[in-house]
């Protein structure tokens, strides 16, 4: 039987209408059918190209119908909490763009999410080749310590975009690097799980004009090994790596060169493909989650598990 959704996207930023492509392009392998509505503040007039695979675009609440599928919230980080609790009742599904919330003071009670519905909360770097050949071939139980690092230079985030104006920069709209950044710890719980402690140096060091933390440094204790992420917006040449440290391998995950590197024997294995990749495959993951083939590993109540750790604040 082919499926069949009604879907909306609340917010068409970068994110947004990429996942917009990747919905389109998914669901068309699959032969099913759909339809994509826009909900929307205002903002720049849509794209005449959209304009064609889109079925209406909504903006006002009152306007949105009440019998969506499945509805992606891909608005600015500091509006998805209130916009989760809002659109709760027009939908049977969420697709939730990360963060849950710009902070991990909420109470997800408050969201009255409904009984036997999908709230799921990107995470695509897990789904990234590195991170699955990690995933599978690599005993956690073995490694003594992680380093992870994730340096890149914001102002080159966006070309043709003012950096200074786009919610990376911006604290009241959830910017810093210890959440903007919290794929890091995404991928490490998914690797590792849940650290005991953790401990957080974090502030602005450098000379971008942004009023939120440009530097995040973690030490991390688990069980049987320790862990520290580093976090920047000012690194000048992009570095996106994880480093785990045996008793007889040292292995460097490169996520920006979409690498394995085992630096001991000086093995490679090098991977193919685009950024696209994963965030496409993530997609696929998301409605097989709904068409019951899959089990939701991300949902809000572990997205808050994960905040709180990028904010430092565990200590079991």
């Amino acid at each position: 039987m082919k499926g069949k959704y009604k879907i909306g996207i609340i917010g068409l930023g970068s994110i947004g209408l990429r996942h917009l492509h990747n919905i389109i392009s998914v669901l068309e392998e699959r032969d099913a059918i759909y339809t994509i509505d826009l909900i929307r503040s205002g903002g720049k007039g849509v794209d005449r190209g959209l304009i064609q695979i889109i079925n209406a675009i909504y903006y006002s609440y009152d306007e949105v119908p009440n019998d969506y599928d499945v509805l992606f919230i891909t608005n600015p980080t500091h509006l998805h909490f209130e916009t989760i609790k809002k659109y709760v009742p027009k939908t049977r599904h969420m697709f939730i763009e990360k963060p849950l919330s710009e902070n991990a003071s909420i109470n997800i009670n408050e969201l009255n999410l409904l009984k036997n519905c999908i709230y799921y909360v990107a995470c695509p770097l897990r789904y990234t080749a590195v991170i699955q050949y990690l995933k599978q071939n690599c005993d956690p139980s073995v490694v003594y310590c992680a380093r992870v690092i994730c340096s890149s230079y914001l102002p080159e985030w966006r070309p043709n975009t003012d950096y200074r104006k786009s919610y990376s920069a911006n604290k009241k709209l959830g910017g810093g690097v210890s959440i903007d950044l919290i794929h890091e710890w995404d991928y490490l719980i998914y690797l590792f799980g849940e650290p005991e402690q953790v401990l957080n140096i974090r502030g602005k060091y450098s000379n971008l004009e942004i009023d939120c933390d440009d530097l995040s440094l973690y030490i991390a204790k688990y069980n049987n090994m320790a862990v520290e992420v580093h976090l920047d917006y000012f690194g000048r040449k992009t570095i996106r790596e994880i480093q785990l440290f045996m008793d007889d391998e040292t292995i460097v995950g490169d996520l920006a060169q979409n690498q394995i590197r085992f630096l001991k024997s000086g093995k490679v294995i090098s991977f193919q493909g685009t950024r696209n990749d994963f965030q496409r495959k993530e997609i696929a993951y998301f409605f097989d989650v709904i068409e019951g083939k899959e089990i939701n590993h991300n949902d809000p109540y572990n997205a808050l598990k994960t905040l709180k750790i990028a904010e430092g604040a565990v200590n079991k």
